[in-house]
């Protein structure tokens, strides 16, 4: 489906990940110029050079839980590009798990500052730029747990609900500016993210990666009716739509990918 976006441009913060490797490669696909920043030069130049081009790609180290970094990688990106019309923020990471009584201020405080500040501070950077064209989009990653806590991950659950509440909270301001806020909510992707946690699960109970995955999903995702992890594309052609002009309708919205997951209306 033609999105209507060719030669548009976008900025996909934690873009070595597996979502926002896919959904570079969903945007370069119908036309966008694409940056891609994350934390790990290394793996940025790796995830760049898996993407099949038809469209520029660049690509732009930036460490986001520095509080500065975000408006130096507005002016990195105002260098490499000019003015963006697309911002996916990716950006974030699971953090310590465990029950409260076993995390300290510190397993939250690294969290929210990556999965929620680091957010805040790319959105508020590059602002000014997507307010100012009259078409404009933003997209937030967020996740399941954003609406459905679950008791052993509390430092993510709290930085994703305060994330999907700000998204929710910016979209009323801007839309009449043709910026439209939204945001993704998947469950369990096949990612480097969840390989790390099932390797670690695997690790625990003495099996392999794929047992820790289907017993994962037995003991702890149940509403997952399709029964396996979702991939990364999955996610990103949600994201690619809501970045395009066939989305043109929808604003403050929050798309679940997740086979189920949320046991809820």
């Amino acid at each position: 489906m033609d999105l209507g976006i060719s030669g548009k441009k976008a900025l996909i913060t934690g873009g070595a990940g597996g979502i926002g490797r896919a959904t570079a490669q969903a945007l370069l696909d119908d036309g966008v110029e694409v940056v891609l920043s994350d934390q790990d030069p290394d793996q940025l130049d790796r995830a760049v050079a898996s993407l099949t081009v038809s469209s520029s790609v660049h690509k732009i180290a930036a460490d986001l839980s520095d509080v500065a970094a975000a408006e130096r990688l507005a002016r990195e990106v105002a260098l490499t590009v000019g003015d963006i019309d697309i911002l996916v923020n990716g950006a974030g990471i699971t953090g310590p798990t465990g029950a409260f009584h076993e995390l300290d201020d510190d397993a939250f405080t690294d969290v929210l500052t990556t999965n929620l500040l680091s957010a805040l501070r790319v959105t508020r950077a590059f602002l000014p730029t997507l307010r100012g064209r009259g078409w404009g989009r933003i997209v937030f990653v967020n996740s399941e747990d954003a609406v459905q806590p679950y008791d052993d991950e509390l430092p993510y659950v709290t930085a994703k609900a305060g994330l999907l509440a700000f998204a929710k909270g910016l979209s009323r301001t801007y839309a009449g500016e043709g910026l439209l806020v939204n945001s993704v909510s998947p469950a369990f992707i096949n990612t480097p993210m969840t390989d790390a946690m099932m390797d670690q699960r695997a690790e625990e109970e003495g099996g392999t990666r794929d047992e820790a995955i289907a017993s994962f999903l037995e003991e702890e995702r149940p509403y997952m009716e399709l029964g396996r992890r979702g991939e990364p594309e999955e996610v990103a052609a949600v994201i690619a739509f809501l970045c395009s002009d066939r989305a043109s309708f929808v604003n403050g919205s929050n798309y679940r990918v997740d086979s189920g997951s949320v046991a809820t209306i």
